[in-house]
């Protein structure tokens, strides 16, 4: 374990350092990475290996259409670019969590509670991604009524299509694995997950209104230099705090079926 520890630190150090230099994360996110990695890497090459197919994937489709992408939710998004700590903790934290929890006491349940919270994981940045740079306008998953681009809880076909995509590309890479989990288990928790992650975007998560721009945002401050006012959702759950209860549901649902 201590060597797996060893050239997981290398290994994922040395991918934080190509994310920061690329701008996929800025210094915060590119350790809190390379602390992540080491963790889980420790656990075994298999969930060192899961967790790169997510990292890895995940920069690569945002930074496809990057400028369409940004322009099409540039006033909307609470954080755009390069992600921080706190984001890469929202989406990988519950799987290292688990890698922890089964160095310090092996069970069949951490494999299930941590493939669910990286598939949610994986579902919900699959549909985003996908559904900012090809979904047309879309609707919010609860009332059905037109939402700005970018806004939680809207969804598209294109995205709902990334969100199946994301999550059968999950459970692809641990069946290649040999992970000890079943593909329809993986791929229904991370669809659960990104769906449940919708539907708190459209009904807890905290929304403003830019008074300058006459305009919804998730920017207490909007990029305009306003400060916006608040327009709904709970004080506090933010796009990163929803993402963890993303993952955490998607880990929920995995260690029910499994």
């Amino acid at each position: 374990m201590l060597l797996r520890a060893i050239i997981g630190a290398l290994a994922s150090g040395g991918i934080a350092i190509w994310t920061l230099r690329v701008g996929a994360l800025t210094r915060s996110g590119a350790l809190a990475a390379a602390i992540v990695g080491t963790v889980v890497v420790a656990d075994g090459w298999g969930w060192g290996v899961l967790l790169a197919t997510f990292f890895v994937s995940s920069i690569v489709l945002s930074r496809i259409g990057e400028p369409r992408k940004a322009q099409r939710v540039g006033g909307i998004v609470a954080k755009s670019g390069a992600r921080d700590a706190w984001q890469v903790l929202a989406n990988g934290g519950m799987f290292a969590a688990a890698a922890a929890a089964a160095i310090l006491s092996p069970s069949s349940i951490w494999p299930a509670i941590g493939v669910g919270a990286l598939a949610a994981a994986a579902a919900d940045t699959w549909g985003t991604e996908i559904g900012t740079l090809l979904g047309g306008e879309p609707r919010s998953i609860i009332s059905g009524q037109r939402v700005a681009v970018g806004a939680s809880g809207g969804i598209t076909l294109a995205g709902t299509a990334g969100t199946v995509g994301g999550a059968g590309f999950m459970a692809l890479a641990a069946a290649l694995t040999g992970w000890p989990v079943g593909i329809g288990v993986i791929l229904l928790s991370g669809i659960a997950g990104a769906v449940a992650d919708s539907i708190l975007g459209a009904l807890a998560q905290e929304r403003f209104w830019c008074e300058a721009c006459a305009m919804p945002t998730e920017q207490s401050v909007h990029r305009c230099g306003t400060i916006a006012s608040r327009a709904g959702g709970l004080a506090g759950l933010n796009n990163d705090v929803v993402n963890l209860l993303c993952s955490l549901i998607g880990a929920l649902v995995a260690l029910v079926m499994s």
